[in-house]
């Protein structure tokens, strides 16, 4: 997700929140006449603010969501969690960096409760600080562990792989390189975009790193740097793909769900693009998981535990599948969209999201390459 993504929307001071959501409680109750010391006592600590402070299957619970999703999956997943338990989710949409630094920043005062994420390297940075909560053991295991972090601190909701788009006017899948790797041969001079500033790049080259090394890595990045002549800094691989499909460039390097959106959005007859995928357990070929933790100074825990058991649940899994993401669910039984091919097909590196690690190597590696 790109900065030109961002959404910007406003934050509230959890207190001004929490007072709000007292009010309102206070409002419905007065209807009631219950005589008795208890329920006034109830009143009085609902006036006070001590009850309704957003509990598991409150309806009048509101969550703040700090996402850097795309806003298909996210706006799907909300809004199938809110029609089943009427608990409402505030979002704050921004990049990834942007969100981390801004939950650093923000420290136990922040107003997030949950922070959902495209790539699981930002949550294994928050999760490294310690200002992560566990995940409940049930919602863990509603995807595969591998899928998750390995103290169960956060937990994979969906799927993405690296594939590479070209387009199918000037390349035939024949001339295509096998190997990552292959992109900073001189053959591509001048036929390559890169969009570096795009996090979803930063696990390809954190598997790279691990594979080759880093030395091995800062020649491959400096070598597509050069190839790419002048087209480095594209903004998002949104622009990437659409660069691709009406020849402005041959080909890039992507995560799959971009294709698939852009083909949606414009028609299949109008995409002059396709995707190819590396040879089977190429360190660019990798499988790259989405992520959501419940920050340790969430002032509503109960009802983020609840969303996030319900983001990974079969309902939530199957809202996933049938939105504009074209990302690939990862609870067992739940099939992606029909245009994708399934994932149990594909051959990508066997890297984990924990062996990918926070990200901090592919940052310290883009930005000896001079791409950031």
């Amino acid at each position: 997700m790109s900065r030109d993504e961002a959404f910007g929307a406003e934050s509230t001071h959890p207190s001004l929140r929490q007072a709000a959501t007292a009010h309102t409680a206070m409002a419905d109750r007065r209807v009631w006449r219950i005589p008795s010391i208890a329920a006034t006592l109830l009143m009085l600590l609902s006036g006070l603010g001590i009850w309704g402070c957003g509990g598991a299957g409150d309806p009048a619970a509101t969550i703040t969501l700090y996402s850097a999703q795309h806003q298909q999956t996210t706006d799907a997943l909300i809004a199938a969690f809110t029609k089943q338990t009427g608990i409402k989710v505030r979002v704050d949409n921004n990049d990834e960096d942007i969100l981390t630094a801004q939950i650093n920043q923000e420290g136990d005062l922040s107003p997030a409760d949950v922070f959902y994420t495209e790539n699981s390297n930002w949550l294994e940075q928050l999760n490294a600080q310690g200002l992560l909560t566990k995940v409940k053991p049930s919602t863990l295991a509603n995807v595969p562990k591998r899928d998750s972090a390995l103290n169960g601190n956060w937990v994979g909701v969906s799927a993405r792989v690296s594939v590479l788009v070209y387009n199918t006017s000037k390349l035939s899948p024949s001339q295509l390189p096998k190997s990552v790797m292959e992109l900073a041969d001189p053959k591509w001079m001048g036929k390559i975009e890169l969009a570096p500033t795009e996090t979803d790049l930063w696990p390809i080259v954190s598997s790279v790193d691990r594979a080759e090394g880093h030395a091995a890595t800062l020649r491959w990045l400096i070598g597509m740097e050069s190839n790419a002549a002048g087209n480095d800094q594209v903004p998002d691989n949104e622009v990437l793909t659409r660069d691709v499909s009406q020849g402005i460039t041959d080909l890039g390097l992507i995560n799959h769900y971009y294709y698939y959106r852009l083909r949606a959005e414009i028609g299949k007859s109008s995409t002059k693009a396709d995707v190819a995928y590396f040879a089977p357990h190429d360190p660019g070929y990798v499988e790259d998981i989405s992520g959501v933790g419940v920050l340790k100074s969430s002032k509503h825990k109960a009802a983020a535990e609840e969303f996030v058991q319900f983001m990974t649940s079969d309902a939530g899994q199957r809202a996933l599948a049938k939105s504009d993401s074209f990302e690939y669910p990862i609870h067992p039984g739940v099939a992606a969209s029909p245009e994708l091919p399934p994932l149990s097909g594909l051959q990508p590196s066997s890297f984990t999201p924990a062996e990918l690690g926070s990200g901090l190597d592919a940052k310290t590696l883009l930005e000896e390459a001079g791409l950031i």
